[in-house]
């Protein structure tokens, strides 16, 4: 392994354990701190927002308004920043609030299989052999997660299951869309995207009405998901692709769970079982068999490279 390779590795490890922490830090101030994820997740987003934007603003001024230039771009820009992005996000930390960080991210890393299935069905054509065996493993790895075995039982409720679903759904909506915006800067698009879903989210969820005051301890556990789980992930993560390249990148990234899960388990008291980890590595050979072996899975180039820029 070369010195880039290795600095991306690294990069890349450290981007994804970031999201990691910031979904055990989302746990913690649902169960602990009591926050809502209709309280936060604007908040979120909206600051996140607000800080890429003022950055852009310095370093892109010329970019910063390209994404409304014209009808089209601006189409794209909402659907991207709306309901791929902003969407991900707050289904991502519903799932936490009603389970568990480890819970939220495995699921959402379901994404590559909706864009097997977005293509399949775009494509009008029945998926290929290592398509069948990537879904397959997908899906042994949801059962084993949320039935530990047992079809009589669901050790991950109904609503945090089709939350994470949908995320998994989200983040294959804004992979889809992000080579229509490769004109513009990373950082004017997701700036704009925590923008317009923390305005959004504001107005639709009507956070003032909410009669929660956090104390200092959920004041520093905000700071940490904008800061830790947006803007610090983001930069880490995204330099270790320009290093390595999304293929190899999305298997670093599976750091994000395994650290979620550490967490969870050992500071946040939540269970882990055999059947757990039967499930996320399931998922992980489903990542692997579609990034590594990605020559025999027909995904278009465009739409391919798995992106984890929004978790």
């Amino acid at each position: 392994m070369n010195k880039n390779t290795l600095k991306g590795a690294l990069l890349t490890t450290l981007g994804a354990a970031c999201w990691g922490l910031s979904g055990s830090m989302g746990q913690y101030l649902f169960t602990v701190q009591k926050m809502d994820s209709r309280w936060l997740v604007p908040i979120r987003l909206g600051l996140a927002g607000i800080i890429l934007l003022i950055y852009s603003m310095f370093k892109n001024k010329k970019e910063v308004m390209l994404p409304w230039k014209t009808k089209k771009s601006a189409g794209i820009m909402l659907i991207y920043g709306l309901i791929g992005v902003s969407f991900c996000q707050f289904f991502y930390f519903l799932t936490i609030e009603l389970s568990t960080a480890a819970v939220g991210t495995i699921l959402q890393d379901l994404a590559p299989i909706f864009i097997l299935i977005f293509t399949c069905i775009f494509s009008r054509r029945f998926p290929k052999k290592i398509e069948v065996g990537s879904i397959t493993m997908a899906l042994v790895g949801v059962f084993f997660i949320t039935t530990h075995g047992n079809l009589s039982s669901m050790t991950v409720p109904s609503k945090a299951l089709l939350a994470g679903v949908l995320s998994g759904m989200c983040v294959a909506v804004y992979n889809i869309l992000a080579p229509k915006l490769s004109n513009i800067p990373v950082f004017v698009i997701q700036g704009w995207s925590f923008f317009l879903g923390g305005v959004t989210g504001s107005i639709g969820f009507r956070i003032w009405e909410f009669k929660y005051i956090p104390n200092i301890y959920g004041i520093i556990g905000i700071i940490f998901v904008v800061v830790v789980g947006n803007i610090l992930a983001f930069n880490l993560y995204v330099s270790g692709v320009q290093l390595i390249g999304p293929n190899k990148a999305i298997l670093y990234s599976f750091a994000e769970p395994i650290t979620a899960t550490i967490i969870s388990t050992t500071v946040l008291g939540s269970v882990f079982s055999i059947y757990d980890a039967v499930g996320f590595l399931m998922i992980f050979i489903m990542l692997w068999l579609i990034t590594v072996k990605e020559n025999e899975v027909s995904i278009p180039k465009k739409t391919k490279k798995i992106s984890r820029y929004t978790i």
